[in-house]
């Protein structure tokens, strides 16, 4: 995959009479470290909607590199490079750890659950590779069911991995997390490779300054703020809505 810049211009989403965002601009440039913050209801996991298409804007446009996404459904944006991971799970709880990487990388190679002898070599050295970049091969064979909630986050972001993403959403990775698994999930966020480009949907802000290059600020749906984290720290505006949280 090549890297991919992000955008949307104008993004306008109504649910009748209610703006959930309202010309929304932000363009994060290829293999940036993008967090997007606000309160409750600002509107933060429906800009990632949108720009997954899981959800059609009202008005204006999303770009993923070059391409205008904004009329294609959310599989023909994964093609282009868009992975993403959840608020909620989405792993198959049935399966390992190791499988539920082994189907998102046959997946990618468009083979599904398909044996294929001459492939399944190539397969299982890329499994076990996640695995340890995610600090859990140690927990190949343990069925996602068992898992604590941070490896549940890690095993998400690895399947997301696993897709070879160009760039990469994720929905608030550090929810509900004990003090040592934010600080094994962060380390594992700030070991992404370089070259994707990143989205970051997190409420926990001294995981938005440790991993971010720039910082949007969300508030009501309007963007009230963009900058380096320095500048969004001392902005007063945020200042406020965050009632001088940050």
């Amino acid at each position: 995959m090549t890297e991919v810049r992000v955008s949307v211009a104008g993004v306008t989403v109504r649910f009748g009479a209610v703006a959930a965002l309202s010309r929304v601009d932000i363009d994060v440039p290829a293999g940036e470290r993008r967090a997007v913050i606000g309160p409750n209801g600002a509107g933060k996991t429906t800009l990632l909607n949108v720009i997954a298409g899981e959800l059609r804007p009202t008005e204006g446009l999303v770009h993923l590199g070059e391409q205008d996404a904004t009329p294609l459904p959310a599989w023909r944006r994964a093609r282009l490079g868009l992975g993403r991971t959840f608020q909620r799970s989405t792993l198959f709880d049935q399966l390992s750890v190791a499988e539920n990487v082994t189907l998102a990388v046959r997946a990618r190679l468009h083979g599904g659950w398909r044996f294929w002898p001459a492939r399944e070599r190539a397969v299982n050295t890329e499994v076990e590779g996640r695995l340890e970049a995610g600090g859990i091969a140690h927990l190949a064979r343990r069925r996602a069911a068992g898992l604590g909630h941070g490896e549940r986050r890690i095993l998400e972001i690895e399947v997301a991995l696993a897709a070879v993403p160009s760039a990469l959403l994720i929905d608030e990775p550090m929810a509900g997390l004990s003090g040592a698994e934010r600080r094994l999930t962060l380390e594992r966020l700030q070991a992404l490779p370089e070259d994707v480009t990143v989205m970051i949907v997190e409420h926990d802000l001294d995981a938005v300054f440790a991993l971010a290059q720039r910082i949007s600020v969300l508030d009501h749906g309007v963007k009230i703020a963009d900058g380096t984290p320095a500048e969004v720290r001392a902005n007063p505006r945020v200042q406020e809505v965050y009632l001088g949280a940050i």
